[in-house]
């Protein structure tokens, strides 16, 4: 293993905020981590099924991102973009 070449290697304070709730179609159990390295965008990861995106704005305003993004249907999604929209 003394062969690895680091693309980078790099140890940063974070700030994370973890949230769940109930929406009429699922529960969400979030980890919502802020850094430097997002360009502004929060690490949103769904501590449920393990799934994780960068998501910005601009990201949920994408259609189908929340979908592809986290396996959800259009129902949830929806219903994940309405909450992430007031902390993104």
């Amino acid at each position: 293993m003394s062969d690895l070449f680091y693309l980078y290697d790099d140890v940063e304070d974070t700030k994370t905020r973890f949230v769940s709730f109930m929406a009429e179609a699922t529960r969400f159990d979030l980890a919502i981590t802020t850094s430097n390295r997002f360009y502004g965008k929060k690490l949103v990861i769904n501590i449920q099924n393990g799934r994780s995106a960068i998501i910005g704005k601009d990201d949920l305003e994408e259609e189908g991102y929340l979908e592809f993004a986290y396996n959800l249907n259009e129902q949830e999604a929806e219903e994940l973009k309405s909450f992430l929209e007031t902390v993104i």
